[in-house]
């Protein structure tokens, strides 16, 4: 305020400058979870998939401790896993077909509707075969992974990187799922009762297919285009590829095990096998920060990964051996992601869901030939042996990788 003569002048204050510090920049993965309906879609997912690695231990527990047999429950869970490689293709065939929400939800019903009947039946005394009928029910379960990664596919067209950090995290889930799965079933059964694991896992199933199915804004549409044909044939030469990794997983579990037990560690078996996912899972969320690589260069850094638990095995030691899985799950999240963005390259959208469990089923079909052989081989040859398995598996996921890609 100022007087100028007899006038009165009312000066008002300077405009502050307007602030020229830059925004700061957004990490690549809160740039993807700040798309609409991202969160929704993913907070059911991870409910989901958080009963994949449930079941299994939570069946062989509940069977064991009401029937006194491991044969019986042992037989029960892999008549599961073969029912699951013949029906999860045809129900992915269906999603995409018709729709997430339209088949996945009565998919989800059915699969748990098996899941009770295997309680009710094992609570009872009912005949072992309804054992292995109620748990082959459990087949109609649908692949959430593998719908995940179709919802960011179809959000994420034509930005690659982008891409590239969705899948790295939907892998890291998958090892933080399989890692807590499990830990989380023991205790359940071991704490409160033989069927809390399967309960609380049929819980979280259905919960979370409904929370997940409920984000219709992100579920990708429904091709009305013909289908011709089938995605294995596209598949075909990575099938190979994941069968073998999927035997580098399975025959690395089965060696830690038998040789932590072997040298009177066997209480330190959940967690080595923990820190082993935690590698991967880790490796996985900073691999979606980085460009990504080759799936030769992966496929390389893998296999030589894979020969330090072999080395660190014949020193008797628990810390070198622990090292040694921490370094090989770590070389086995960016193999994943990047075969499966092969994957996504060379299915088309409307097929997207059907390749991914086709992928997912040579790697399960993969996991239970490498736990039988590498069991052969520890009663034969000894534990620190067995672990030669993983290592001739991931040279032979190279050995694949390295062949010629054909023209298609």
């Amino acid at each position: 305020m100022a007087v100028t003569g007899s006038t009165l002048v009312l000066a008002a204050p300077p405009a502050p400058l307007p602030d020229r510090t830059p925004p700061r920049p957004r990490g690549p993965y809160r740039r993807l979870f700040a798309l609409p309906g991202t969160r929704g879609f993913t907070a059911g997912n991870l409910l989901a998939r958080l009963p994949m690695g449930m079941f299994g231990v939570s069946a062989v527990m509940m069977i064991a401790g009401q029937r006194g047999s491991y044969a019986l429950a042992g037989a029960v869970t892999a008549t599961g896993l073969a029912a699951t490689a013949l029906v999860a293709p045809w129900t992915a065939r269906l999603i995409d077909r018709h729709g997430q929400a339209r088949i996945a939800v009565p998919a989800t019903l059915i699969a748990v509707l098996g899941s009770l009947s295997l309680i009710a039946c094992v609570r009872t005394g009912a005949p072992a075969w309804t054992l292995f009928a109620s748990y082959a029910a459990t087949a109609t379960t649908p692949n959430i992974g593998g719908m995940s990664r179709a919802r960011w596919t179809h959000l994420l067209k034509g930005s690659p990187d982008a891409h590239h950090t969705a899948m790295s995290f939907e892998q890291a889930a998958d090892e933080l799922c399989y890692m807590l799965g499990p830990v989380l079933a023991a205790l359940l059964c071991s704490l409160l009762f033989p069927e809390a694991g399967t309960l609380t896992a049929a819980a979280l199933l259905l919960t979370g297919m409904l929370v997940f199915t409920s984000c219709r804004s992100t579920q990708p549409p429904v091709s009305a285009a013909p289908r011709h044909g089938s995605p294995l044939r596209v598949l075909a030469p990575l099938l190979p590829l994941f069968l073998a990794t999927g035997v580098v997983f399975g025959s690395m579990e089965i060696a830690s095990i038998a040789h932590l037990d072997a040298l009177g560690l066997g209480a330190a078996s959940g967690p080595v096998l923990a820190l082993q996912a935690a590698g991967s899972c880790a490796a996985g969320l900073l691999y979606g920060t980085l460009r990504p690589r080759g799936l030769r260069t992966c496929l390389t850094a893998m296999a030589g990964a894979m020969i330090l638990p072999w080395l660190a095995a014949a020193t008797g030691s628990l810390l070198p051996l622990a090292c040694a899985l921490l370094l090989a799950g770590m070389a086995t999240a960016p193999t994943m992601v990047t075969a499966m963005s092969r994957v996504h390259a060379l299915i088309p959208a409307g097929r997207l869901n059907e390749g991914m469990t086709l992928t997912v089923t040579a790697i399960l079909a993969g996991i239970s030939l490498g736990a039988a052989t590498a069991g052969t081989l520890v009663d034969h040859l000894g534990p620190a042996t067995a672990y030669a398995l993983p290592a001739t598996a991931a040279l032979l996921a190279l050995a694949i990788g390295l062949r010629p890609r054909s023209p298609h």
